[in-house]
C-alpha cells in the first residue's frame, strides 16, 4: 500500500487502522504495523481519533502522529538495513535496553534530530549526523 506524503491523509490512515483494529476488522500489512505501534502507546489511543489537532513541541507537546510515523520510518529502515549498518546499531541498543520498544525510541530521537536540523537549516537530511547520533546511543 502506498503511504501518502499528505499530513491529513497520513493521519486518516492512522485513525482508520486503529479503528479497524479496535473493531477486529481485517487489516492490511501496513495497517497492522500501524495498529501494533499505536497499541504500544495507550497515551495516544484517544488522540489518534482527532486528525485535526495541532501539537506544539515548543510547548512540551508530543505529536502522536509524528511519533507513530517515526516508528514506521525506523522499522522500514531496519527491514532494509538502510542506512547501511543500522541493524547493528539497533542490536547494540537493544542489548543495552533489553526492550525493542525502548530501543526504537532511542533511535527515533536520532531521526527526529536529523529531521529537525534539516528543516531548521533548510538542508537535506544529514545521514552522517544520524549515524553519529546512533553511535553515541551505543556507548
Amino acid at each position: 500500500m502506498f503511504y501518502p506524503q499528505d499530513r491529513t491523509e497520513q493521519r486518516q490512515i492512522l485513525k482508520s487502522a486503529w479503528q479497524k483494529f479496535l473493531n477486529k476488522q481485517p487489516l492490511t500489512p501496513l495497517e497492522n504495523q500501524l495498529a501494533q505501534v499505536i497499541s504500544l502507546h495507550p497515551e495516544y489511543h484517544n488522540l489518534i481519533k482527532n486528525v485535526d489537532s495541532e501539537y506544539f513541541p515548543d510547548a512540551g507537546q508530543t505529536n502522536p502522529f509524528l511519533h507513530i510515523n517515526l516508528h514506521l520510518a525506523l522499522q522500514e529502515q531496519l527491514a532494509i538495513n538502510q542506512p547501511a549498518g543500522i541493524l547493528e546499531y539497533y542490536q547494540k541498543i537493544l542489548q543495552q535496553t533489553k526492550d525493542p520498544h525502548t530501543a526504537e525510541h532511542q533511535m527515533m530521537e536520532c531521526i527526529a534530530q536529523m529531521i529537525f536540523a534539516a528543516q531548521k537549516n533548510n538542508q537535506a537530511l544529514n545521514h552522517q549526523a544520524y549515524i553519529s547520533c546512533l553511535k553515541k546511543q551505543c556507548q
